[in-house]
């Protein structure tokens, strides 16, 4: 999305007007003496974007804010496209997105907060299975091939007895039951990495590109991940996709891969992350990845989404670029990632990737 000048200042004056909550408070200056607290860090750190990354930021924030007490940093889950726009126009110094800013956008070169031609940084900090979750009575799991997922979100599988998940699921009862199929209804990187999923693995069935925006009409939207979840919960025969930290006590679904159903797992997201290939022409900060959604590898969950963390290499504000430097550092350290697998159930980041990404934090200034 391109912003004009006066666009981006009404952009900018609007978001000002709004007060972001920040997603946890100081709780290591609230709940003791902060004398060991050794940081001269301050200021406020605004950023925004994917829910899919909601929990684990509420996490990292907590614990950041522990030891930098007098750091306030305010995330707001706005979805992924909302977190791009608002990081492109300068009302954020940092974006959360389940996907990478494309070829397109980056030869734009209009990201505000940033030195103009300085490019920006773009990490997979965050690594989670996508799941297929419903809401049906009495069963908990579900074994589903691509084709059948494609049908039903493409509106040509319509009842929960069709044959094409009956001989699936053999020992489920499955009900005469009308499917309600519940798909976003903001521009999310969450959609993007399904409809990838579906176009790469059942092009037959999903005959639509990869999009952000919804591509078909009927079934029912629902706003970020929490109103998926709701709808989904609050329906009866409805089926849905999220980031698989959020789907609590629904049903979920285990995907045919080569000739076995896998289940989703933070080790089978991690698995097909590390198979698959850098993306190409990026530059050096910008390490976005090309998913391998065919892999039929045992044990490789692929309906995964890799959401970023994205920053500029030069900001326009030095205290911005101390700030966000320290902030992703802990993101991606072992620490953060072991924080973020504790409150969201997102798969750690290899080795190889946090060292690259520690790599490429230390071009921002």
């Amino acid at each position: 999305m391109k912003f004009s000048k006066a666009g981006r200042v009404a952009v900018v004056a609007a978001l000002a007007a709004i007060t972001l909550t920040s997603c946890a408070t100081n709780e290591g200056a609230a709940s003791g003496s902060t004398d060991e607290v050794t940081s001269d860090l301050q200021g406020t750190l605004v950023g925004g974007g994917a829910s899919s990354q909601q929990s684990a930021q509420e996490a990292w924030v907590a614990a950041f804010q522990g030891t930098n007490p007098d750091v306030t940093v305010e995330y707001d889950p706005a979805g992924s496209g909302a977190g791009r726009d608002t990081f492109i126009a300068g009302g954020s110094s940092f974006a959360g997105s389940d996907r990478a800013f494309n070829d397109e956008e980056l030869a734009a070169d209009e990201f505000a907060s940033c030195v103009p031609g300085s490019g920006i940084v773009e990490l997979p900090a965050y690594i989670s299975p996508i799941a297929v979750i419903f809401n049906l009575e009495g069963i908990d799991t579900l074994n589903l091939d691509a084709a059948t997922v494609a049908g039903i979100f493409a509106g040509t599988i319509t009842n929960w007895n069709d044959e094409a998940i009956v001989s699936q699921n053999e020992d489920a009862e499955l009900p005469d039951l009308a499917i309600t199929a519940v798909h976003r209804a903001d521009d999310s990187g969450t959609t993007e990495n399904f409809t990838d999923y579906l176009n790469v693995v059942a092009p037959d069935v999903w005959t639509w590109e990869a999009d952000g925006v919804w591509p078909v009409d009927g079934g029912e939207a629902a706003s970020q991940t929490s109103g998926v979840i709701d709808a989904v919960t609050g329906g009866t025969g409805t089926i849905g996709y999220a980031d698989a930290s959020r789907a609590g006590d629904l049903g979920t679904v285990a995907i045919k891969v080569g000739d076995e159903y896998v289940p989703y797992s933070a080790e089978a997201a991690a698995a097909i992350v590390d198979a698959s290939p850098a993306a190409e022409g990026r530059g050096e900060g910008d390490l976005a990845i090309e998913l391998d959604r065919a892999s039929t590898e045992s044990g490789v969950y692929p309906i995964v989404l890799i959401s970023y963390l994205i920053g500029c290499v030069e900001y326009e504000d030095a205290d911005a670029a101390t700030l966000v430097k320290e902030y992703f550092s802990y993101i991606v350290s072992e620490e953060g990632q072991t924080v973020a697998a504790d409150a969201a159930g997102s798969a750690p980041i290899s080795s190889t990737i946090a060292e690259k990404s520690q790599a490429a934090i230390e071009l921002i200034k």
